[in-house]
């Protein structure tokens, strides 16, 4: 009895103050996003942590270019068991399609997931530069990784060149995200497509896969870090050969609207968001309507306002002016932080994205 007693109480004394913890947890939302994404950082870095160990032992034994399937394989799952997601692939098989240029949208750093269930054999990847100072950046270095500067164009640009070359010297294939940065909306949407990934299939002549995610703002967004099933879309291959560069724009509609088409397909129905009036308004009033514009009482405080002081429809005209303006005003700020490059670079800062990789 003193020796069961022995094995279970230090047990009992570390599992009991885990317990309690997800309690509290479990009780708050918020405490809950927190601790979940938590866990799934958690799960990167040792990921990670273990393949600096894989990337060094393979890339002596000739495996360099198997690194990222191994580690991709290992980061699904053990993070979609530990946080209990799983991927749905329908088409899976366009995935064998080599060399090609691999297009999927962009939602979250949740993404990496995905990417860990889809990523074949034989393959390596191109970055962001910030990337290598992550927790994913040795392994990353060791399994021959390029990153690209996207705060220089220049640099970004030759990135792309010398990827092209790759791919033609080694058959090889490139994943990126033409939407050049994260997009989460409760809409399935995807930003206008940047122009980078097709120059560079029509440089190398090679076919474009589209790989659809669908929108699982159900499952992951500010505030909420879920559970449940993703799926996945792959499309068969878009050929290029015999376009031009002339054809670069007609090709990157048509490849989003494919993947759009897809999106809305496979992603949960919600409803279209409605336009609403602001709650502090009430909704615009024709003067015909005398209880708006009736006083309770026929005695009047100096200095307060009556409603008896203005006229209803110079009321009715400035608040739908405003209203008017500031709509302009925001679609404005919308078309400016949308207006594709035709590098496909992006500046801004972006963690957690994997731009390009590199399947056989």
């Amino acid at each position: 009895m003193s020796f069961l007693l022995s094995i279970f109480k230090p047990i009992a004394y570390i599992s009991l103050p885990v317990i309690l913890a997800r309690t509290a947890i479990s009780s708050s939302p918020m405490g809950l996003y927190y601790f979940r994404r938590g866990l799934y950082l958690g799960c990167m870095t040792a990921v990670a942590t273990f393949g600096i160990v894989v990337a060094a032992t393979m890339s002596a034994t000739g495996y360099r270019y198997d690194v990222n399937w191994v580690i991709a394989r290992t980061f699904y799952a053990l993070a979609g068991t530990v946080l209990n997601i799983k991927v749905e692939v329908e088409g899976e098989e366009h995935l064998l399609t080599k060399p090609a240029v691999l297009l999927s949208n962009h939602q979250s750093m949740l993404d990496i997931l995905f990417v860990g269930r889809l990523m074949p054999k034989k393959t390596s990847i191109m970055a962001k530069k910030s990337l290598q100072y992550t927790p994913l950046g040795p392994f990353m270095i060791m399994s021959g990784a390029v990153f690209i500067d996207r705060g220089n164009n220049a640099r970004a640009v030759r990135s792309l060149e010398a990827a092209g070359q790759l791919m033609k010297n080694r058959k090889i294939s490139l994943w990126m995200y033409p939407e050049g940065t994260r997009h989460m909306s409760k809409e399935p949407e995807l930003l206008p497509f940047k122009k980078g990934a097709f120059h560079l299939a029509l440089q190398s002549g090679i076919p474009i896969v589209p790989i659809i995610t669908e929108n699982y703002w159900r499952i992951y967004q500010e505030g909420f870090f879920g559970t449940g099933v993703v799926k996945i879309r792959v499309l068969p291959p878009i050929p290029t050969e015999g376009l031009t560069a002339n054809d670069v724009p007609e090709l990157a509609e048509r490849v989003r609207d494919q993947m759009l088409d897809a999106l809305r397909d496979i992603s949960v129905k919600v409803e279209p968001a409605s336009a609403e009036e602001p709650r502090d308004l009430p909704p615009p009033t024709t003067s015909s309507d005398p209880a708006l514009f009736s006083s309770p009482s026929n005695t009047k405080e100096e200095g307060t306002f009556s409603p008896h002081d203005v006229n209803p429809e110079q009321v009715l005209e400035a608040r739908t002016s405003s209203v008017m303006s500031i709509a302009s005003s925001d679609s404005n700020h919308r078309e400016q932080r949308s207006e594709p490059s035709e590098n496909g670079t992006e500046t801004e800062e972006d963690e957690g994205m994997i731009l390009v990789g590199r399947p056989t």
